[in-house]
């Protein structure tokens, strides 16, 4: 195994894989393909099929294709694929598997150790959701990052003597972040972060989409949005549109056969003017500036303060975006890194550095939400509920480690209901509930007061809570890592899909043969027969399988004898 670390920006709507070879961030490529759309689908044949082939499937099978699974992270929604339901954990595996078959092509080596990104104003939920899936595609995650601060890590690498204060506008696929980060003698500290994590291009595209519906409708008198199919091929036809809008000033679209009425074809056949699909989105575009605002306010800064904007995501080459933030800063944006690549970029960088690369670089992140607990207040001699009390606030400088005291009602107290909560309304219940937990014996630490008990948050760099609570009476202790209201998959589920998604994978590629001995070949034949039974060592028989196409696709022949040894121990075993 090697001790090798990547880094993966795991998009709305692209992937990619960042690294750092003799000192410089480079993306692994996949064949000529540098970014890889998020998208999962089965053909009709049931075969697996990740990033391009899905998405190139995505019009004419939607129902057995996804995209864009990353706005369902960290919720318990589901998505039924080929048969079967996945959580949006397993779905984004998938991907990440794909990213760790393509890192480990071009690097030669089994891969098992990654740093994975997300958008800055991600949920503790999303966030644990993000970590599951990597555990689920074999890797071992180092680290989770916020996407602005990454972009900023891979532009900073050559101003790391200089002294500056940037700000990051991130506007990808789905979802959009702000970062406020000053950059000085190789620390970069971010200073504030704000966002809207269901805010991008896809909403762009759903506009556009409904302006191209409306347009067919008005023409022929059907919704074409009611067809699966034909709204799938309308999504499509938007996006493009969406991107040649960015260098063209009017664009033809064109559908034929959208759909057929009485035995007839019915056709598409609209233009759209650059100014009319501005007009479209001009509001979510407002929003963004909002959010910018807010990030500074945050950093007690004002624009002119700042020394540069930098430009993240492919949604920033609209040329409104360009417009409207450089007249709302005074600040001419820049695309220092090509914003495709630079989340990517930087989470290659941050590994590096967890790998002891010589790269003189530190980064200081913050939590973009504020954690605390539901609590109850006498206000004008009233009993008041649901109050937030905040235990470790926004913008915070993280791994923090704050603790609050906390006082029962009255002295035969004997529980406490605790709700952990994740934002800025001084309405609990208006929050974010991210878990709650009961705690019962609670003793007083003299007689007649009421009992007492510490609450201690500790959250880590990867912007995951965990709380610990005492009472003080007692001296009894409780700890919980909390999950939010999405449904984390145990020990045995993780297992599981892994499993399962090792399995998908390895179904969905094909074995490069010529250069594999005719043993080995012979080996992987009758492995293959063993692996797609009911076996209780099937499942050892696979992983060994993907670990010899790896080593095959590496051309590491030390490391596939190896392993090829072990599957003829394996075998051997079952076959006895």
């Amino acid at each position: 195994m090697s001790d090798k670390i990547i880094g993966i920006d795991l998009g709305t709507t692209f992937s990619a894989v960042g690294f750092v070879h003799d000192g410089e961030a480079v993306i692994l490529p996949n064949g000529r393909e540098r970014i890889i759309p998020s998208v999962v689908g089965f053909s009709d044949a049931g075969k697996l099929l990740v990033g391009t082939p899905g998405r190139n499937q995505l019009a004419l099978y939607p129902e057995n294709t996804v995209k864009s699974i990353k706005r369902k992270m960290g919720t318990n929604e589901s998505v039924m694929l080929n048969g079967r339901a996945y959580t949006p954990a397993e779905i984004s595996a998938i991907i990440l598997r794909e990213m760790k078959r393509i890192a480990e092509a071009a690097l030669g080596e089994t891969i098992s150790r990654a740093v994975i990104t997300v958008p800055a104003y991600f949920s503790d939920a999303a966030r644990q959701a993000t970590k599951d899936a990597g555990e689920i595609a074999g890797f071992v995650v180092e680290r989770i990052i916020n996407e602005p601060t990454a972009a900023a890590l891979a532009y900073g690498l050559d101003k790391l003597d200089s002294s500056e204060i940037i700000a990051v506008y991130d506007l990808g696929g789905g979802t959009f972040d702000v970062s406020i980060i000053e950059i000085n003698a190789g620390v970069l500290e971010v200073r504030a972060s704000h966002g809207d994590v269901n805010l991008g291009g896809d909403d762009f595209d759903e506009r556009l989409m409904n302006y191209l519906a409306d347009q067919f409708q008005g023409e022929h008198g059907i919704n074409p949005r009611s067809d699966l199919k034909a709204r799938a091929r309308l999504l499509r036809a938007a996006e493009e549109a969406k991107i040649r809008l960015s260098s063209e000033v009017f664009v033809r679209v064109q559908e034929e056969y959208l759909l057929e009425r009485d035995g007839l074809p019915l056709h598409l056949d609209v233009e759209i003017g650059r100014d009319a699909f501005e007009a479209l989105i001009a509001e979510l575009l407002e929003g963004t500036l909002v959010a910018f605002d807010q990030a500074l306010a945050d950093a007690s800064m004002t624009a002119d303060q700042l020394d540069r904007i930098l430009f993240v995501g492919g949604s920033t080459r609209i040329p409104r975006i360009w417009e409207m933030v450089a007249q709302h800063t005074g600040r001419q944006p820049m695309v220092a890194v090509n914003p495709d690549e630079a989340v990517a970029l930087g989470a290659g960088v941050q590994a590096a550095i967890i790998s002891g690369e010589p790269i003189d670089a530190i980064l200081v992140d913050v939590t973009p939400h504020s954690l605390g607990i539901a609590v109850a207040a006498i206000e004008f001699g009233q009993l008041v509920t649901d109050r937030f009390g905040p235990i470790i606030h926004r913008n915070t400088t993280i791994p923090a480690t704050y603790s609050e005291r906390f006082s029962a009602l009255h002295p035969d107290q004997t529980r406490i209901d605790i709700k952990i909560y994740q934002g800025e309304d001084e309405i609990a219940s208006r929050n974010t509930l991210l878990g709650e937990y009961q705690f019962e014996g609670l003793q007083p630490e003299e007689k007649g007061e009421n009992p007492t008990i510490t609450v201690q948050f500790d959250l880590d760099v990867n912007g995951i809570l965990n709380v610990n609570i005492q009472d003080r009476g007692s001296g009894k202790r409780a700890s919980l890592t909390v999950y939010a209201e999405h449904r984390r998959l145990d020990v045995r589920q993780r297992d599981e899909a892994s499993a399962h998604v090792r399995e998908l994978m390895l179904d969905a590629q094909d074995i490069p043969d010529p250069t594999v001995p005719a043993a080995t070949q012979a080996l992987i034949a009758r492995a293959r027969t063993v692996a797609d039974s009911a076996n209780a060592g099937a499942i050892h028989v696979r992983g060994l399988l993907l670990d010899i196409d790896a080593a095959i696709r590496a051309e590491d022949d030390t490391l596939r004898d190896e392993l090829s040894e072990q599957l003829a121990e394996a075998l051997y075993d079952l076959e006895e």
